[in-house]
């Protein structure tokens, strides 16, 4: 009897879970009657599904009962309302109304809790699948130059750039070009610390894995982002499927001078066994690069994959990536005309490189005067990053809930490229000087042959330079009568980091609270060497094997057989340090009404630089360190003294930042914030400002201070979002690199303390008159002034004697224009699709004396593609159509050394017909991509 009721109480129980088990299935389409594929339908952490090739889905196992129901495309306006589930089967459809500029789609960037874009106080715009499809790879901050009130330089290719918003830039403006802004990947930096020719562009790169990039413009990032005010960059990640899909792009190219790029993509996801998921996908590519070199200029790629558990309180995701690449940066180009700047020497702004062509010479390395280093310039730049990350979101019950994201990272950078490019003339003092610093200083029958063939190009006397008439030929000619003034540039470079983002978050009826621990910590260190080098000053350079050879002396080399002089003696840095960086912070948002919410945060950030500097000298032994006289370019290697420099400087501060978002209707809202930033110092500071000498003070903390006021409006024809902004950078420490001819030093002139404003305004719209047809316009006019400017004058020696300080205050705020945009239309019907984009870029100083001014300038790209079948599509992208001849930035004067504060009104009227170096932006780009989707 007992075993009979056990029998049919399971039997009830079974019955009854069967009957309360339900199915949800449907149709998404577009408000044209279009399916959608890849819509997420969402009724709880484990009971959700992705709209299939015909728009169908179907979640089954559904308890009944009440819920939420949350339908999301990116592209389109997301729907969240409620429903009921009954037994057995229900069946819904749904339509998705066009969201021209993804405002309500759910944005996670400077937001402690995700919410549509048009529910944040923040200024905040995305890029989407399709919009980055529409851009050829030309690197990070190529892609970023879509976002409005976006400031990139890209001309110096995928490395090396410059990002800034709102003019807090000024430190931003040489080698540091990411200084004030995060560039993240899903979430977290993608380093730690920043220094000279280290910033965090080396380590990314953009590929087919990438889904969206979301970019948040000043603001909330005071309060979001570890030590970045500015503004934050993330690439997020492609999302799992339940079920096997993918996509394989194939690309062939040319650039410039029909160069020519190869590339493949591809990317994969699949969910397996009890609510497992999987993605992995990468690049890997072999571009011959936009200008003329002779050698490759980029090649290599990455792999990324995640691996995700969902259980009913959340998920646990790993995820990681592996980047090995190679890729080099352009210097700038020679030009004359102050007014209209035109290429000399026989150059070409679209095609000339300028740079030292492939050899393999071994230099000593000045740590250890006993080994080599082997140097390359077709190494260029050669990035391992090895990042592996643990991502988990659990509800604690009660309306609790926590959130960790931690990263491990081991990344390496080796430097092996050239620096500078200037003119220097046979007849300048400069060459020869810097053949041994002096030691000895070459007079006579200078020979210089070509490195590669042993050719015999020119001989020289030089013995007139000290007469006041220069140098004369005895046989041959150089091109240009000069030699280039140029450095091999040897850095190794590594770090170690550990980051992570603890947030917990407690959901009351009116207030939305999140509170938590960010912290990074980072063991680093950089050696960089840097050697004279001889090479021709022409367009395609070749390397000059230089020796004197007096009548009845021995010959000496002031070259090795490669062209390389003065090893080490040039440039020396030997350091390392310990970084960390610690952070609590607490923001509360508070729904006041269900118009108005409020949102409120604070953050105390706690940043420790600890580390030291080796302190050098020249090695001075008889003949060199090969002990021989008649070699000259080793006499005078840069070498520890067994001292060392430390420093050790805690860094604390406050950052608080408020915001409101009122909104009108549920398409449209007002908001507001007011933030005050810091940014503490890089270590750049420690590493470049005290060379050989004690590290005396920690640096100044820079202040920012922002306010905005903006719109955010989406209609199903247009739609738009504009923001007023003012912003101010106090404590900006300003530097000058400056090459002393007296006695071959480089250095760097005292800081200047200065102050910068800027108040502008935002915009981004999109306006579809018919549903094939959109225009887009986003863009900036805004006022940056150099508010309170001095420049330091070293008057081109080491010796304080003679220098002073000038006064810019009130000048235009240097490389920030007044109005930039970009413009385009688009047209998409049935299987067809094209654009066309202009961006047009506004005058900008060269430099804070207001002496040089960069000329606007405009790019056209375009792009058709063609879907040949539901798995098969093709597509044409073209950029800079017309091969603008666009400048987008200015190194000063053309002599070794210089640089582009050295150049004022009174210099350039002294030297009218002198000529100096301008970069200019990158030449025409075209790809071919075919795409495979499964």
């Amino acid at each position: 009897m007992t075993k009979s009721s056990l029998c049919v109480i399971a039997l009830m129980i079974n019955t009854f879970f069967a009957f309360a088990q339900a199915t949800l299935s449907g149709t998404i389409k577009d408000d044209t009657n279009r399916i959608l594929e890849g819509a997420t339908i969402f009724l709880n952490s484990n009971l959700h599904a992705t709209s299939n090739e015909n728009g169908s889905f179907i979640i089954k196992n559904i308890p009944t009962g009440n819920y939420t129901i949350t339908i999301s495309h990116l592209g389109y306006k997301t729907i969240k309302e409620p429903i009921v589930i009954v037994q057995n089967n229900n069946t819904k459809n749904y339509t998705l109304v066009t969201d021209l500029l993804d405002l309500h789609t759910v944005i996670v960037t400077g937001n402690f809790t995700p919410k549509t874009q048009i529910e944040t106080s923040t200024s905040v715009s995305t890029l989407n699948t399709k919009q980055l499809k529409q851009i050829t790879p030309q690197g990070t901050a190529y892609i970023l130059q879509n976002i409005p009130g976006t400031f990139t330089d890209a001309s110096a290719g995928e490395v090396f750039t410059r990002v800034y918003t709102r003019g807090i830039s000024a430190a931003a403006e040489d080698d540091l070009g990411w200084y004030y802004v995060s560039l993240q990947e899903d979430g977290l930096p993608v380093s730690l610390v920043q220094h000279s020719y280290y910033g965090s562009d080396l380590f990314h790169r953009t590929d087919i894995t990438t889904q969206k990039v979301e970019a948040l413009r000043g603001g909330s990032a005071s309060i979001t982002a570890m030590n970045a005010p500015g503004g934050i960059y993330n690439f997020i990640s492609k999302k799992h499927t339940e079920t096997l899909s993918g996509e394989i792009q194939a690309q062939t190219g040319i650039q410039g001078d029909g160069n020519p790029i190869y590339r493949t993509d591809a990317f994969i996801t699949s969910g397996f066994g009890d609510n497992w998921f999987f993605t992995a996908g990468g690049h890997y590519r072999h571009n011959e690069g936009a200008r003329n070199t002779d050698f490759t200029f980029s090649k290599g790629g990455q792999f990324k994959f995640s691996l995700l558990k969902e259980n009913s309180l959340g998920y646990f995701k790993l995820y990681g990536k592996y980047l090995n690449d190679k890729t080099n940066r352009y210097n700038g180009v020679a030009a004359i005309n102050w007014n209209d700047p035109t290429p000399a020497f026989g150059f070409d702004f679209n095609n000339t490189a300028l740079m030292m062509p492939e050899f393999n010479a071994n230099i000593p390395d000045g740590r250890n005067l006993t080994s080599t280093n082997s140097f390359d310039p077709s190494q260029g730049a050669h990035a391992k990053d090895l990042a592996v990350d643990f991502d988990f979101l659990q509800d604690l019950g009660n309306n609790w809930s926590v959130k960790n994201n931690i990263k491990f990272s081991f990344k390496d950078a080796n430097w092996q490229t050239s620096i500078s490019n200037a003119f220097v003339s046979i007849s300048d003092p400069t060459v020869y000087y810097l053949v041994s610093n002096g030691n000895p200083f070459p007079v006579g029958q200078i020979v210089f042959k070509d490195a590669n063939t042993g050719n015999e190009l020119a001989t020289i006397n030089n013995s007139g330079i000290f007469a006041g008439t220069g140098s004369q030929y005895i046989n041959g000619s150089l091109p240009n009568d000069a030699v280039m003034g140029t450095s091999t540039w040897y850095k190794d470079n590594d770090a170690n980091e550990i980051m992570q983002q603890l947030n917990f978050r407690k959901e009351f009826s009116y207030h939305d609270l999140n509170f938590g621990l960010a912290s990074g910590f980072s063991d680093t260190s950089v050696f960089t060497q840097g050697s004279f080098a001889f090479s021709t000053y022409e367009n395609n350079p070749r390397m000059l094997q230089v020796t004197l050879e007096n009548p009845g002396d021995p010959v000496i080399a002031l070259s090795d057989e490669y062209g390389v002089s003065n090893y080490g003696g040039l440039f020396f840095t030997n350091s390392r340090a310990d970084i960390s960086q610690i952070a609590v912070f607490a923001n509360d948002q508070w729904k006041i009404s269900n118009k108005l919410l409020l949102d409120l945060g604070l953050r105390f950030e706690s940043i420790k630089h600890k580390g030291s500097n080796d302190m050098f000298e020249p090695y001075t032994a008889t003949g060199g360190l090969d002990g021989d006289e008649t070699t000259a370019y080793d006499n005078n290697i840069l070498q520890p003294t067994g001292e060392r420099n430390a420093f050790n400087f805690t860094y604390n501060y406050l950052s608080y930042s408020g915001g409101f978002n009122y909104k009108l209707n549920e398409d449209a809202a007002l908001f507001g914030r007011f933030s005050k930033g810091h940014k503490a110092p890089e270590l750049n500071y420690y590493f470049n400002n005290f060379s050989n000498v004690p590290v005396n003070a920690e640096g100044e903390i820079q202040d920012i201070t922002q306010i905005e006021l903006g719109l955010k409006t989406s209609l199903k024809d247009f739609s738009f979002t504009t923001t007023l902004f003012w912003s101010e950078l106090k404590n900006i420490g300003s530097t000058n690199f400056e090459f002393d001819s007296d006695n071959g030093s480089i250095f760097y002139t005292p800081i200047q303390n200065n102050t910068s404003r800027t108040i502008g305004l935002e915009w981004e719209s999109v306006y579809s008159p018919i549903d094939v047809l959109a225009f887009r316009f986003n863009g900036v006019l805004q006022n940056p002034k150099a508010s309170k400017w001095t420049v330091y004058d070293a008057a081109g020696t080491v010796d304080i004697g003679d220098d002073n300080t000038t006064d810019y205050s009130g000048n235009q705020l240097a490389f920030n224009p007044k109005l930039m945009f970009n413009l385009s239309a688009e047209f998409n019907k049935n299987k067809f699709s094209s654009f066309i984009k202009w961006q047009y870029m506004g005058k900008r100083e060269g430099n804070v004396a207001n002496a040089f001014q960069l000329d606007p300038y405009s790019t056209f790209n375009a792009g058709i593609g063609y879907k040949i079948n539901k798995n098969l599509s093709a597509n044409l992208l073209a950029s800079n159509i017309f091969n603008s001849e666009g400048l987008a930035n200015f190194f000063g004067a053309n002599t070794f050394g210089a640089n582009a504060n050295g150049v004022t009104k009174e210099y350039i009227e002294a030297n009218p017909d002198t000529s100096f170096v301008v970069v200019p932006i990158l030449p025409r780009a075209t790809m071919l991509q075919l795409n495979y989707v499964f």
